[in-house]
This record gives structure tokens, sequence and C-alpha cells, in this order.
């Protein structure tokens, strides 16, 4: 048989990445904006903000991503009550149907969010220093170690990314739906798994044990375990105990409760375990966090 080869079309094709963050933002923090002449894509995570594109103002919550084409003026504001969290990834794209993004928000869903969370894990593979620095202008690549083919695994989310988001919102337009990137669910939805995360979500201010999420959830033991190791690599009260921390680190950065108070809110037994838990998973005490954060956003470049 004589078989001949098919060279395969490239309908959007990432040229370089400019930065890749994950911010975590106090509720008062100010940005004082910035235009480039590249491509920057911002998913709100968490929160809400406004966000300015030229001359207009948006207000974005929570799975909500807007694309500022070059040469577009372009800020973030708090609104004082939220401590947002935000992805946000700056590339070069010269492709002609990137033109169908320019002034859009749209809204990531399960598949979108997914890519997403990858870059942030490749992207901390390939590149050293903080992704949370809103001032950091450079990726260094690792010297040490890198993962192998992470800088392509980026590329490749990333121009995925942009080809689901195209296909849904310029060819097949569909209702959608918001969700949360911070666990994104891999694969095919799973409505068990949706129904566990929505419950621990509703009771994050109580102490929850196993027993308890299997016979409210209606799951046993040992498919619930199961499930959170293909998951996320970790056990369910692990992965729990990851919740909380990081609904800690949003009460931190909202400025409106005392360690003391977070903590009560989240069902510890006393500031002290609540702190142990905090560095345990952080490996910074409560304390270090929101000066860490607070020096970040205050630490505007000259």
């Amino acid at each position: 048989m004589a078989y001949k080869s098919t060279c395969l079309q490239t309908a959007l094709s990432v040229g370089s990445i400019i930065s890749i963050h994950y911010f975590d933002y106090m509720s008062d923090f100010s940005f004082p904006g910035e235009s480039h002449d590249f491509w920057e894509l911002l998913c709100v995570d968490k929160g809400e903000i406004d966000a300015l594109a030229g001359e207009e103002r948006h207000t974005l919550k929570r799975g909500s991503i807007i694309f500022h084409q070059p040469n577009e003026f372009h800020n973030v504001i708090t609104n004082g009550r939220s401590a947002p969290s935000l992805v946000v990834i700056a590339f070069e794209c010269h492709s002609p149907y990137m033109d169908a993004f320019r002034r859009q928000i749209l809204t990531v869903q399960e598949t979108e969010s997914a890519l997403l969370a990858q870059i942030i894990i490749e992207a901390r593979q390939a590149f050293t220093g903080r992704l949370d620095n809103p001032y950091q202008e450079e990726l260094i690549r690792k010297t040490d170690t890198p993962s192998f083919g992470a800088e392509q695994l980026i590329r490749n989310y990333l121009e995925e990314l942009l080809i689901h988001l195209y296909r849904r919102y310029f060819v097949n337009p569909l209702p959608v739906l918001a969700q949360n990137p911070k666990y994104p669910r891999l694969g095919r939805p799973n409505e068990t798994y949706n129904r566990i995360i929505r419950y621990m979500e509703e009771h994050i201010n109580e102490q929850l044990t196993i027993e308890m999420i299997c016979k409210n959830t209606l799951i046993s033991r040992s498919r619930l375990q199961k499930l959170f190791q293909e998951q996320h690599d970790c056990g369910v009260m692990e992965f729990f105990i990851r919740m909380k921390i990081d609904t800690a680190k949003e009460l931190i950065r909202s400025n409106q409760l005392n360690f003391t108070q977070i903590s009560d809110s989240l069902g510890y037994t006393s500031i002290h375990y609540f702190s142990r838990q905090f560095k345990k998973i952080t490996h910074m005490t409560p304390s270090e966090y929101a000066s860490s954060i607070r020096l970040l956003s205050e630490n505007h470049p000259m």
C-alpha cells in the first residue's frame, strides 16, 4: 500500500508566552494599569473585580474571562469587599482568528477551567520565581530538573483553550455555566464528584468527617477515597483541609476579620491548631501570608 502523509493544519498558534500569573489580591489592591503590544487574558477564579478595557469598565465574577487586545489600556480594580483570585496570561498570537476575541467577555466551562489549571501547574514546573507577583516581568526557566516538556504543554494547553472558546462562542454558540477553575473536573462531568464538592463548600465552617461526607452525599468510603485519589492525588480529608485554608487565605485578604475570627468561622477548635494547619499547607503562618500578599501589592515598580 502507498501511504500518504497529511500535513496537519494549524488554526491558532501561540508564538510566545510573556507572563503567567495566579494572583491572590487583597480586597483593597490597586493597579496603575498598562498597555502592551501582545494579548492578555484574565480569568476570575474567586471573588469579583472591575476590569477597565480602554474606556469601558466591566464587572467580572467567578468564571468570567476577558481578553485584552494588543495596545489596549487595561486595569484591575478591586471593590474593597471581595478578595479576588485571578489567572492572568500574556501571550503573542498573530492568527486572524484572534480578532473574534477583541473586547470579549466570556465564561469558562469545565474543559476551559481544567486547561487553565494545567497551564498554572506546568508553569510552576517550568519556571522559577513567584507566579503571584504582579510585577514580575520575565519568566525565568528552571535550571535544576525542569519538568520534561512543560513549556510545550503550556503552549498546547493555551492553544486548546483558545480553540475551545472560539468553537463555543463564535462557531456553535451555546448557553454557558460558570465554573470554578480552582478545583477543575478533568474529563467527563461527574455528578457525584460535583455533589461532594458542593457539600464541602456548603459545610466549610464545620468539622466534617469521612463518615459524614459519605452519609450526606450517598457514596461509599472506598469509592470516595478512590475518587479523590484519581482527581487530586490526595485523600478527601486532605482536600477538605486545603479548601478550608484557601477560604482562610481569601478571608485574610478581605481584611475584615482577625485571625481568631477566621479560625472560629471555619470551625477550628483553637487559633493555634488553625495556625499549624495553615503553615503546613502554605509554609507560612497566617500573619506571614498577610504580610507577603500586602508586600506584593505594595511593590510598585519604579
